[in-house]
């Protein structure tokens, strides 16, 4: 690989639709569906220095995420944030800003490592696939888990150890609106979400059954035949399946009311373990941006609305002067 002087990586965010197989009977557990967006996005600018110097509103993530591959590599990086979104909301800003210096560092001293490899030596994708092949292909993904042999426990990524996931299934996206309704509250991460996973797993083998009818044969074809209509039945439909229930309820009644208030007009859900929530249409973006905004206030947390469209390309990665 040829080496650059300076690099800016542009990220996509994602949506973590939910995972699939939390039961493990036939040897395999986790998998998911999720989708790459143009917004909210991470970026940055980076060149190779003798030492580690972050310029810009820095977080943890990127604190961890430097100080891990600097000792990995045994090199400096000079990182310039230049943008960067909410963290612990569902959106993984986890995954993409250490993937954003993992390959910043794989570019700028040529590095002979796959973006896999990258994602093992940061630690994502240990249970959700979704993050690494919406920063590496975008569009909409299906991710196959892993085999219990590699990984035994039910786990968040932030907790495993296991590589990540293969890709299954990937598609462009339509041409649909994604509205985005980020409230002024914190999801599971960390312990909390560990806890999470240790108390309700194993998901019953039923709806696991049930999940996995519904992606394999409403929600799949209807991405690939662009029909909004099947595609919001199939998305409404598995957020009362299944671990997604789960992560849903942990909200008391916050989250079923939010989604209530437009589930007649966009294809709507929560992502990830929340508190973020997600509708897809192609008519009333700003109507139901407006509506999820007063859901949310109505139960007394302010919101941040975004509309924005898929990402299909991935992470955007160019030398710069």
């Amino acid at each position: 690989m040829v080496k650059m002087r300076r690099v800016r990586v542009r990220t996509p965010s994602r949506i973590h639709m939910t995972l699939i197989d939390l039961n493990g009977e036939l040897g395999r557990i986790d998998g998911g569906i999720g989708l790459a967006m143009e917004n909210p996005f991470v970026e940055i600018e980076a060149s190779r220095a003798e030492d580690v110097v972050i310029n810009g509103i820095t977080t943890e993530a990127f604190q961890r995420a430097v100080k891990k591959l600097s000792e990995a590599f045994g090199r400096g990086i000079e990182i310039k944030i230049l943008n960067n979104y909410k963290t612990h909301v569902g959106l993984g800003n986890g995954t993409q800003t250490a993937l954003s210096v993992a390959e910043a560092y794989r570019r700028l001293y040529g590095l002979d490592l796959t973006l896999t490899d990258l994602a093992s030596l940061v630690g994502r994708g240990g249970t959700s696939g979704i993050g690494v092949a919406a920063f590496k292909f975008g569009g909409f993904i299906l991710d196959g888990g892993h085999s219990k042999k590699v990984k035994k426990d039910f786990l968040p990524s932030s907790a495993s150890k296991a590589p990540p996931p293969p890709v299954l299934a990937r598609y462009d996206f339509p041409d649909w609106d994604v509205v985005l309704a980020v409230p002024e509250l914190s999801g599971y991460f960390g312990e909390k979400e560990v806890n999470l996973f240790q108390k309700y797993c194993p998901i019953s083998l039923g709806e696991v059954k049930t999940l996995t009818h519904i992606i394999l044969m409403k929600i799949l074809p209807a991405v690939i035949e662009k029909d909004l209509d099947e595609f919001s039945d199939g998305i409404s439909r598995i957020q009362y399946v299944g671990f997604k229930r789960i992560e849903v309820e942990q909200y008391g009644d916050l989250i079923w009311s939010v989604i209530d208030s437009v589930k007649d007009r966009a294809a709507v859900g929560m992502s990830s373990t929340g508190p973020s929530v997600y509708a897809i249409t192609d008519t009333n973006s700003s109507a139901v941006s407006r509506d999820l905004s007063s859901a949310f206030r109505e139960k007394g947390f302010e919101c941040e609305t975004i509309i924005t469209k898929a990402n299909n390309q991935g992470a955007k990665v160019e030398e710069v002067d």
